[in-house]
């Protein structure tokens, strides 16, 4: 894409519970949802939802900060929006890759994987 508008939510885990059994029909907290709002050939305009009650639940189980956790919620949803899945295994490692990169070039270290779903929406 040459242009892109996506907004982020942050929102608790209530909320994302909500949008997740809205969108997705799927009737639990999550830790986050993308949503394509309009996709053009140059263009894509989006939304990223994150949890922050989550990640600030689940990032001391990976040895991080909750501020690196929605960093990386807001990574892997961004790479959903334009087009990475991570249903199958491979897709999931490039996914991850991807991920890392991303984290690098902002300075956040992973000293562990995160809590990101197996099974990402």
């Amino acid at each position: 894409f040459e242009r892109a508008d996506i907004s982020l939510a942050i929102v608790d885990d209530a909320k994302i519970h909500e949008l997740n059994r809205i969108h997705l029909q799927h009737d639990y907290p999550t830790d986050v949802l993308s949503m394509v709002y309009e996709e053009l050939d140059d263009y894509l305009e989006g939304e990223v939802i994150v949890s922050a009650e989550m990640a600030q639940a689940r990032a001391p189980e990976f040895g991080w900060t909750t501020e690196g956790e929605l960093l990386l919620y807001f990574i892997h949803g961004t790479l959903h929006l334009v087009g990475h899945d991570d249903q199958e295994a491979a897709a999931r490692e490039k996914m991850r890759e991807q991920e890392s990169v991303y984290l690098k070039a902002a300075n956040v270290t992973e000293s562990h994987r995160s809590s990101i779903r197996e099974t990402c929406e």
